[in-house]
Order: C-alpha cells, then sequence, then structure tokens
C-alpha cells in the first residue's frame, strides 16, 4: 500500500561537509513528493522507483529524505501517468515563452537566464526591447522542440544560433538594451543555442 502523506526532512546541501544547517520537517503528499522527484529524474520510472526506495533526494541545493518505500511497476505507471509527457506536435508559440536560456558550448551550459520582465526593459527612447529582437529571431527561424521540463512545468524549444543571428542579436543588445542589461548580454558572444521556455498551459 502506498503512503497517501510522506514526512519528510530536508536541509540545505553543504557539499563535502558536515551540515549544521537547522532541519525542517514538513508533510507531502505523494504527488508533491512525485512532482519535485522528476524535477530532478524526468519521468524516468526506473530512476524515480530508486530515489523512492532510497529516501533522499537533492533538489534546488537542499537535501530532502524519508523513510524510502517501494513503488511497483504498475503502480509507477499508474502515477506517472498524471504528469505531462514531452509532445514535439506542440507548436512553438513566442507569445507563450516566458524565460529565455542563452546557451554555450562549455560545459557550464547556461550563460544566462533571461526572463521577458527584464528581456523587455527598454533603452531610453527606443521603442523595441531586446526581447523583440529575441523573439523575431525566433520568428524567422523557428525553434525545434526540445522536450518537456518538469523543473519548469514547461515545454521547452531550441534555436541553434548562426554567426549571422548571434551578430544580429548582439547587435539588438547594444541598440535596445539598458546599459546593465546590455553588459549582461554580453554573454551572447559566446552563445551556441538559446533555449526558449514555454510554461505549458492546462487544456
Amino acid at each position: 500500500m502506498l503512503p497517501d502523506v510522506i514526512p519528510v526532512r530536508y536541509t540545505e546541501e553543504e557539499a563535502g561537509y558536515v551540515s549544521f544547517r537547522p532541519v525542517v520537517r514538513q508533510t507531502f503528499r505523494l504527488h508533491e513528493l512525485l512532482d519535485m522527484v522528476l524535477s530532478v529524474t524526468g519521468k524516468d520510472a526506473s530512476r524515480v522507483r530508486q530515489i523512492l526506495h532510497s529516501g533522499t533526494v537533492v533538489f534546488h541545493f537542499y537535501r530532502y529524505w524519508w523513510e524510502g518505500f517501494e513503488v511497483g511497476e504498475t503502480e509507477m505507471a499508474s502515477l506517472l501517468a498524471a504528469f505531462p509527457d514531452a509532445d514535439p506536435s506542440r507548436t512553438f508559440r513566442p507569445e507563450e515563452c516566458t524565460v529565455a536560456l542563452v546557451e554555450g558550448a562549455g560545459p557550464s551550459g547556461v550563460l544566462l537566464e533571461l526572463d521577458q520582465a527584464r528581456g523587455s526593459r527598454r533603452r531610453l527612447l527606443r521603442r523595441h526591447s531586446f526581447w523583440d529582437a529575441l523573439l523575431g529571431a525566433a520568428k524567422s527561424n523557428p525553434p525545434a522542440y526540445a522536450g518537456y521540463s518538469y523543473a519548469q512545468k514547461a515545454d521547452n524549444y531550441r534555436l541553434e544560433l548562426n554567426a549571422e543571428t548571434r551578430e544580429a542579436l548582439i547587435s539588438a543588445a547594444v541598440s535596445t538594451a539598458p546599459k546593465s542589461l546590455a553588459r549582461e548580454l554580453g554573454a551572447l558572444a559566446n552563445a551556441t543555442r538559446i533555449i526558449f521556455v514555454c510554461p505549458r498551459r492546462s487544456n
């Protein structure tokens, strides 16, 4: 019998050190615990079962632990069916994008995370923002579907940058963004792709 509620403890993760952070206790419903675990594993049934059995996971710099429990394959499939699946048939809609991740080729991955509110800030006397330029690039060359993120609860779309598009975005950053934002957008010089994050709306 699967537990309906799970007593969970958590504390800040301090890699390589004995933690002296306070331990917080909280009660999770099974669906809530699964939602957190999926943000780490994706919809990988074997990994989800392993983590539920081990009774520990690190999420957003916190370590959570609970009394581990077993979940059968059939039960696991039924539980995961309640969560969204990746859907490559979903068309990219620029107006639904709330975050853009500027990524490079190196192991660091994300060079800059830019939300719509910051990206839409305009330089004085400018009619358009860098966000407008970014979505304009996506309209000219529609991004490819890149999967569903359980952590972001969103569909992701990937725009690979060629030299021409990269230079156009760098130029737009200089001409449209306020100086403080333009400095951050200097990361575009090392960018290889843009990931557009589009939260999935309930049907």
